[in-house]
């Protein structure tokens, strides 16, 4: 009972001085805010890029030139290694664990549509890169490798390539005549949506043409960009990329004493440095929680001894009428522990409203953990009894003669 009346009068206090108790919460209200948004935001974006790769396919590997290192360390992205139309068609006709070969090289230039215009990455491949990427057609079809071979004007578009020039319908560019650096290409087919799972990179903004053409008539170059293989199961994952190392050092005449001048990954590589990226993430958002919060407890820690100051006559008649020292400590803790998980609470409800927001306004992927919110609220009652029982401590100890002295 005596520690029901005791709550009731810390209640009765922080609603007296509302204005001070609202600029008190403050600092855990931005903190936890801020933690619980970044926290959706980088939940969201993880779960997007997890799911990409899955959608890659697990036996999808992947060949890119490596880094060339000279005098001064890592040269730049034009100095790396080669990897040529030579290595693709080696991989080809040499690997026998391997299910399909898809060579790509790509960049980005200009997309004309009648008067209209739209910068899109402009992707020369083989007739396999559906089966290969996992991609589908909306509508028409791909272009076949007797395309390729005969470097025809045919292009298969991205969707967002499309809605970059103002085209509402997909399917009436089929059979359309479209430019790409200025030379004309007739519009065969148009990719399905895959959505955009990076606000740096979108995978329906492509155009894909026939590696022939790219290489002969748009680029004008044999350098690729990458090579994207089949293996055969999971099981032979390991096999497949050695015998893919073993062909492409062959190719590239490396002695024995020379590393890789490539790189081949899989997606247990991308899944364990996407991981890796997590925990390095995770680690700074804790590191900005703990900070946020702890100058919030400062914070409170601080207008609660000025509060103890002020009250000193209300702790030094409260003690005249028979409140012990306990139940002076535990007012003011109790005090310190609501204006923090008050502040906690309208901090999760502003950082899960901003991270909605940031969602439906910039079509970011946003994700609230349930966890996430549960331990910022448990931090909070933590910071609230830490950075309080100074000041509860400064008020139990009071003597009540000195205290109703007090002026």
């Amino acid at each position: 009972m005596l520690y029901a009346e005791t709550i009731r009068v810390a209640l009765g206090a922080l609603r007296a001085n509302k204005l001070r108790s609202i600029l008190t919460m403050l600092g855990i209200v931005i903190g936890v805010g801020a933690v619980i948004a970044m926290d959706g935001i980088g939940r969201g974006a993880q779960e997007s890029i997890k799911d990409r790769i899955t959608a890659l396919g697990t036996t999808l590997l992947t060949v890119t030139p490596g880094q060339v290192r000279g005098m001064g360390g890592v040269a730049s992205e034009a100095d790396r290694a080669k990897l040529t139309m030579d290595d693709a068609a080696a991989l080809e006709e040499q690997a026998s664990l391997v299910t399909a070969v898809q060579p790509e090289m790509s960049r980005q230039l200009q997309l004309q549509f009648q008067a209209k215009n739209a910068s899109t990455q402009v992707v020369g491949t083989s007739a396999n890169y559906l089966t290969v990427r996992r991609y589908e057609l909306l509508g028409g079809r791909m272009f076949t490798t007797q395309e390729d071979l005969g470097k025809q004007r045919v292009a298969v578009v991205g969707p967002a390539a499309l809605t970059n020039l103002g085209i509402e319908n997909p399917e009436a560019i089929i059979g359309e005549a479209v430019r790409i650096r200025g030379i004309q290409f007739t519009v065969i087919g148009v990719l399905k949506s895959k959505g955009q799972t990076s606000p740096f990179q979108n995978p329906d903004d492509q155009v894909l043409i026939p590696l022939n053409t790219a290489r002969f008539r748009v680029l004008g170059t044999d350098r690729i960009r990458s090579i994207s293989v089949l293996a055969a199961s999971e099981a032979k994952i390991p096999e497949s990329m050695a015998e893919i190392q073993k062909i492409l050092r062959r190719e590239h005449r490396l002695p024995r004493e020379r590393d890789d001048d490539f790189t081949i990954r899989n997606q247990a590589d991308f899944l364990t440095t996407f991981a890796e990226t997590s925990k390095v993430f995770g680690s700074l958002l804790a590191g900005i929680a703990a900070v946020s919060l702890v100058v919030g407890g400062i914070g409170i820690m601080n207008i609660m001894l000025v509060s103890v100051t002020e009250r000193t006559r209300e702790i030094g008649v409260r003690k005249a009428l028979g409140a012990t020292g306990n139940n002076i400590l535990f007012q003011f803790l109790i005090e310190a522990v609501v204006l923090c998980l008050l502040g906690g609470a309208i901090g999760v409800a502003m950082g899960s409203g901003g991270a909605m927001l940031i969602s439906r306004l910039f079509a970011w992927n946003t994700s609230i953990s349930s966890q996430s919110v549960v331990m910022a609220f448990a931090f909070s009652a933590v910071v609230g009894v830490v950075f309080g029982v100074w000041p509860a401590r400064r008020a139990s100890k009071l003597d009540p003669i000195m205290a109703l002295r007090y002026e």
